[in-house]
C-alpha cells in the first residue's frame, strides 16, 4: 500500500498583485468621494448609482487585499491545514452580494422617480463622469493582468469594469441632458447601469458557490478521469475518486486504486495521468486485491 503527493499548484503572485490593488483602492476611494458629493449636490440618481458601484469597487479591492494577505501568510493552526486559501472565495461571495444589493437599491430609486423625474444639471455630470471613467480605466489596467488567477481580484476587476460602463452611461446622460433637456436621461441610465451589473454579480456568486460546494472543476471530466486511471497498467479498480477546487488555480484530487501490479510503477503512472489534466496536487492510495475495503471519504 502506498500514497503519492504532489504540491505544485499555480498561485497568484501576491508580491505583484498587492501593490496594484493598493494603488487601485486609493484611486477608487478618492473618486468615490467626488462622485457621492456631486450626486447629492445636484440630485443625480445616475451619478449616485455610479458612486454606489464605485464604493463596491473600493470594498472589493480592500476585501481582496485582506484575502490575499491571509492566503499568503497561511496558518500555523493544526485545525486549519489548508491555511486561509478559501478566504478569497468567501470574499467573492461578499462582493457579489454587495453588487446585487446596490443594483437593486438603484433600481428601486429609479422606479420611484419615473413619475416625477427632476431636472438635473448636465455639465457637472459630464465633468465628474469623465473623471470617474478615467479612474476606473486606470484601476482596471492595474487589476486586469491578475484577475485570471484569483476570484478576489477577479471580483474587484469585474466591479471596476462594470463601473466604467456606469461612468460612460452617466457621461451620455449628461450630454443628453445638456443638449435636449430631457429629464428622464438620468433615470434611464441609472436603470441600465443596474441591469448591466446584476447578471455579472450573479455569475461571480455562482462561480464562488461552485467552489464552496466542492463541486468538481468545470474543466475536469470526472468520468474520463476515472476511465484514464482505470486504464493504467495494473489497475483493476478505481474508487473514492474526488476532485474539487480549494481556490482558483488550486484543483485537488484524491483516488484509491486497487492494483495487482508493481505499486511504485502504478503510482507514478497514475500521478502522470492526473498531472496531464492539471491535477498536480493529488493523493493516490494504492491497494492490494482482496485487501480490506475503504469507507467513503468525506
Amino acid at each position: 500500500m502506498g500514497a503519492g503527493h504532489s504540491h505544485t499548484p499555480a498561485e497568484t503572485d501576491s508580491s505583484r498583485v498587492i501593490p496594484s490593488m493598493v494603488a487601485a483602492a486609493a484611486i477608487l476611494a478618492t473618486f468615490f468621494v467626488v462622485e457621492l458629493t456631486t450626486s447629492l449636490l445636484i440630485g443625480s440618481i445616475a451619478l449616485l448609482a455610479d458612486a454606489g458601484h464605485m464604493l463596491t469597487d473600493v470594498v472589493a479591492v480592500v476585501m481582496g487585499l485582506a484575502a490575499l494577505t491571509l492566503a499568503r501568510r497561511g496558518s500555523s493552526s493544526p485545525a486549519r491545514t489548508y491555511g486561509w486559501h478559501r478566504a478569497e472565495v468567501f470574499t467573492a461571495v461578499a462582493n457579489a452580494v454587495l453588487l446585487i444589493a446596490v443594483a437593486l437599491f438603484i433600481l428601486r430609486k429609479a422606479i420611484q422617480r419615473i413619475h416625477h423625474a427632476q431636472a438635473v444639471p448636465g455639465v457637472p455630470m459630464i465633468v465628474v463622469a469623465l473623471a470617474g471613467l478615467a479612474a476606473n480605466l486606470v484601476a482596471a489596467l492595474l487589476l486586469r493582468s491578475h484577475s485570471s488567477g484569483s476570484l478576489a481580484v477577479r471580483g474587484a476587476y469585474m466591479e471596476v469594469v462594470a463601473d466604467s460602463i456606469g461612468s460612460l452611461g452617466v457621461l451620455i446622460a449628461g450630454i443628453v441632458t445638456v443638449t435636449t433637456r430631457w429629464p428622464y436621461a438620468d433615470v434611464v441610465v441609472a436603470v441600465l447601469v443596474a441591469l448591466w451589473v446584476l447578471p455579472r454579480a450573479l455569475a461571480l456568486a455562482r462561480d464562488a458557490l461552485h467552489i464552496l460546494s466542492e463541486s468538481s472543476p468545470a474543466h475536469i471530466d470526472v468520468d474520463e478521469l476515472r476511465a484514464a486511471l482505470g486504464a493504467v497498467d495494473g489497475v483493476t479498480e478505481v474508487h473514492d475518486l474526488h476532485v474539487w477546487t480549494l481556490s482558483p488555480g488550486k484543483d485537488m484530487c484524491t483516488a484509491h486504486l486497487t492494483s495487482d501490479g508493481d505499486s511504485a510503477r502504478v503510482l507514478n503512472d497514475a500521478r502522470a495521468v492526473l498531472a496531464a489534466r492539471g491535477l498536480s496536487h493529488a493523493t493516490v492510495q494504492i491497494e492490494c486485491p482482496g485487501g480490506p475495503g475503504c469507507e467513503e471519504t468525506f
